[in-house]
């Protein structure tokens, strides 16, 4: 499946009836990420209301994980709208922090759900992406002089080679997107097979 991550944060102030939902996004490939993003968020912010958040680790239409808070906010008037902005999205690995001042006028349930859903969307409106490549990593055993035909089949291939340990041969290990392992080990094997006596 594909989905875009965030390659960097992004903030957006939302007014809505005088109150004030600063919204923050920023990557989280972790709970520990995401919870570290809400501490920044709320020592910027340390007189807010309220610091709702909600984050969704990988795939946004089957994640690895997510979780949202209200923050004393009505039960599920700022975390579970939050989140579900996220989950049909198509950003992934992604936190949202929305720091609420209160302007003075209640905007009531149904109101609290559109503000933070709406300040959401924003805040993920504008944020810089990157398309999700799943990668593989693979162990390849060569002889020394095929070492350098490797790399540069690598590199065709949008991969990286990410350690090299020789001993009587080169072995090295591979990180390569997943749809081209199989063209990549083809290419290898054929023309490392054609020089074989």
């Amino acid at each position: 499946m594909s989905y875009y991550f965030p390659t960097t944060s992004h903030a957006h102030t939302y007014i809505e009836k005088k109150s004030l939902f600063h919204a923050y996004a920023d990557t989280a490939n972790s709970r520990e990420q995401a919870m570290h993003v809400l501490g920044l968020q709320q020592a910027k912010y340390p007189d807010a209301r309220h610091h709702c958040w909600a984050y969704l680790i990988g795939d946004p239409r089957q994640p690895i994980t997510l979780a949202c808070n209200d923050d004393g906010e009505p039960s599920g008037t700022a975390g579970k709208p939050m989140l579900n902005v996220l989950q049909h999205g198509d950003i992934g690995n992604v936190m949202v922090v929305i720091s609420r001042y209160f302007g003075g006028v209640k905007l009531g349930a149904g109101g609290l759900v559109r503000a933070y859903s709406k300040a959401t969307g924003l805040v993920l409106e504008n944020i810089a992406i990157t398309p999700y490549i799943p990668l593989i990593h693979i162990s390849v055993a060569v002889a020394f002089k095929d070492e350098q035909f490797i790399r540069h089949c690598v590199t065709q291939h949008q991969g990286l080679v990410e350690e090299c340990i020789y001993s009587s041969h080169s072995t090295m290990q591979i990180a390569l997107p997943e749809a081209a392992k199989s063209t990549f080990i083809q290419q290898i094997q054929s023309s490392l097979i054609k020089e074989t006596p």
